[in-house]
């Protein structure tokens, strides 16, 4: 059954599963939310699709792909898009840009606000916005103003309560900050050394300037951003070959030929004692390592090249390090009660126990102060802020901006 051919009250019984879940699971907090989403047809802004998988709590529609297959567009799984509208707290009255079309967010947003508030969703993609335009006007949302503009520089006069980005974002582009009122919201899934979270953050005016500092982070996957502010992980192939890729999102190593020889020795192996529940959330590990080691990045191994030499768990996405001639990267294994794993360190080259040590390290270290607890403090301030009005445990230099991480007292 795909959406031209479908019932009115099947699209409604499954929109109203969808939201009864996301009630369930916690991801919707709000009634003004779960109005929204129960009142817009989600099924009418993925035509073509059929109807249950428009209506797939955990799942992205994706709406458009280059020739070589990469997504280019989607409407994100209603769990992403309930979670971020949670986290832009949008309230009547309020004007909203959302940058990353599609029609379906902007009619959730144009709800939100009301007839007294203001939606603009902006587009790179003419493609998209006609799309999003033509849907938006079927379904009764005429009053969303649609943009085909690379939202990378101001394209509509004036402030907003609250800029909501989706799509994948590097950096955070200076348009976005000065369209924004003081307390004002931006929502923006931002990757920072290879790891996505979408965040909210308010935008705050201090005596040395203005900064964002995160309200909440939660793990997310999105398209990635097109335009002037996008950007591409950079891909060191471990002896030359494409068998084992370590993907950098901030530049390779100063030389990145010291690994060549690294998968010639033997690979040491050890484990942590550190174990976790089967659904236990390990956003803060991955920050944790993130912060704590210089030469983090991510591993993947060509499934039909895999020779054996490296065995992560998961051979499309591993957490991982390089410091010079070494590199390691984390595996897990199930405990003897099948509920938890435990996690170890896979290590070669010719500093192999040394850097395997120093991972396992910080494993243990966030098992004993940071598991369970918050993440880090995310704070966005302009390129070329002295190091001296930023404290942080880690400082990601982008083109636009300098990110720090900070934990909180433990």
């Amino acid at each position: 059954m795909t959406n031209t051919t479908v019932e009115p009250d099947e699209a409604a019984r499954l929109r109203n599963e969808v939201v009864d879940q996301l009630l369930a699971d916690g991801t919707i907090s709000s009634p003004e939310i779960e109005a929204a989403m129960r009142k817009v047809p989600r099924h009418a802004f993925t035509p073509d699709t059929p109807l249950d998988r428009a209506y797939d709590t955990y799942t992205a529609v994706i709406t458009k792909t280059d020739r070589h297959g990469v997504q280019l567009s989607s409407v994100s799984a209603p769990q992403i898009q309930a979670m971020m509208l949670e986290q832009a707290r949008v309230r009547p009255g309020m004007r909203v840009l959302e940058i990353g079309s599609g029609g379906l967010n902007a009619a959730y947003l144009a709800e939100l606000v009301g007839e007294d508030g203001e939606v603009v969703t902006v587009d790179i993609d003419p493609v998209v916005t006609g799309r999003a335009s033509r849907l938006l006007e079927e379904h009764g949302y005429d009053q969303v103003r649609v943009v085909t503009a690379d939202a990378a520089e101001p394209v509509v006069a004036g402030e907003f309560d609250v800029v909501m980005v989706t799509a994948g974002a590097w950096d955070i582009a200076p348009a976005w900050t000065a369209q924004l009122g003081d307390g004002g919201r931006l929502v923006v899934p931002l990757r920072m050394r290879g790891l996505t979270r979408s965040v909210a953050f308010t935008h705050i005016t201090g005596e040395h300037g203005s900064y964002l500092e995160s309200e909440s982070a939660l793990i997310c996957g999105f398209v990635p951003m097109q335009g002037s502010t996008a950007h591409r992980e950079e891909l060191l192939l471990v002896g030359g070959t494409p068998e084992i890729g370590l993907k950098f999102d901030d530049g390779l190593p100063a030389d990145p030929h010291r690994l060549d020889n690294a998968v010639t020795a033997a690979r040491h192996e050890q484990w942590t004692g550190v174990t976790v529940g089967l659904q236990e959330l390990i956003d803060t590990l991955q920050m944790a390592m993130a912060i704590s080691l210089p030469g983090f990045c991510t591993m993947a191994v060509d499934e039909d090249l895999d020779t054996g030499l490296v065995a992560p768990t998961n051979r499309r996405f591993a957490l991982a390090v390089v410091e010079d001639d070494t590199f390691a990267y984390l595996v897990t294994r199930r405990t003897a009660d099948n509920r938890h794993v435990e996690y170890g360190v896979h290590a070669l080259g010719p500093h192999a126990e040394q850097l395997a040590d120093q991972t396992a390290d910080v494993l243990r270290a966030w098992h004993a102060t940071r598991r369970g607890g918050p993440g880090p403090v995310i704070r966005v301030y302009p390129a070329g802020t002295p190091d001296d009005r930023i404290t942080a445990d880690r400082v990601i230099d982008k083109v636009h901006s300098r990110i720090s991480l900070s934990w909180p007292p433990a």
